[in-house]
């Protein structure tokens, strides 16, 4: 399986430096000027991994990172930056950075930490696939019906569902069963596993 590695940095000669770098390696290098470009992608390829600049104009390093998660894409990114700070640090870990690298990065700790990602990757494709895949089905619902699948998942009953929703109990059993064919499960048992693995069951 081909490892394929991103690279988001608005200089080009930052840009140009790691490819060469993680070219050598045998690695498949896709590189962006803007975080615009990147997002603008329909699809990553699995397993990959993420190299980001943390200061770029319009969007930074933490919005691609925000933007990946929302699409439910969960690629290990590093980090990139000329301004370590402390706070800028917790940031990112926060924000679910693989890795924080201050620049110049020296390039054998740069290839440490990418070979450990696409490890990750690798390690944990299939699921990454199946969360896209079930986050991209969640997306499609209407804002009632994701309101009424958090209801369902918390156990509530159609006559309570109704009553929370100010609808009719058949109206709110109609709706149930839009959720579970748009989420392609059979039953409620089968939609509260997807929630799980969408990380729903900590917000509901």
């Amino acid at each position: 399986m081909d490892k394929k590695v991103y690279i988001v940095d608005d200089d080009e000669a930052v840009v140009a430096a790691l490819q060469n770098l993680l070219s050598s390696e045998g690695y498949l290098i896709a590189t962006f000027l803007s975080p615009a470009d990147f997002l603008s992608q329909t699809d990553y390829g699995t397993p990959s991994c993420l190299i980001v600049d943390l200061n770029m104009p319009g969007l930074d390093g933490f919005d691609v990172s925000l933007h990946l998660t929302e699409r439910g894409y969960a690629i290990p990114t590093i980090f990139l930056t000329g301004y370590g700070t402390i706070p800028i640090t917790v940031r990112a870990m926060k924000a679910g950075a693989f890795e924080f690298l201050t620049k110049p990065v020296m390039p054998d700790e740069l290839l440490r930490v990418v070979a450990e990602a696409l490890a990750l990757a690798e390690k944990n494709a299939d699921a990454f696939r199946e969360k896209v895949t079930l986050t991209g089905r969640y997306n499609s619902l209407t804002p009632r019906e994701a309101e009424l699948m958090q209801l369902t998942i918390r156990g509530l009953l159609n006559k309570q569902i109704a009553a929370a929703m100010g609808i009719s109990e058949i109206t709110a059993k109609v709706h149930k069963r839009r959720v579970l064919d748009k989420m392609l499960v059979r039953s409620v048992p089968e939609l509260v596993i997807a929630a799980e693995k969408l990380g729903l069951l900590h917000e509901s």
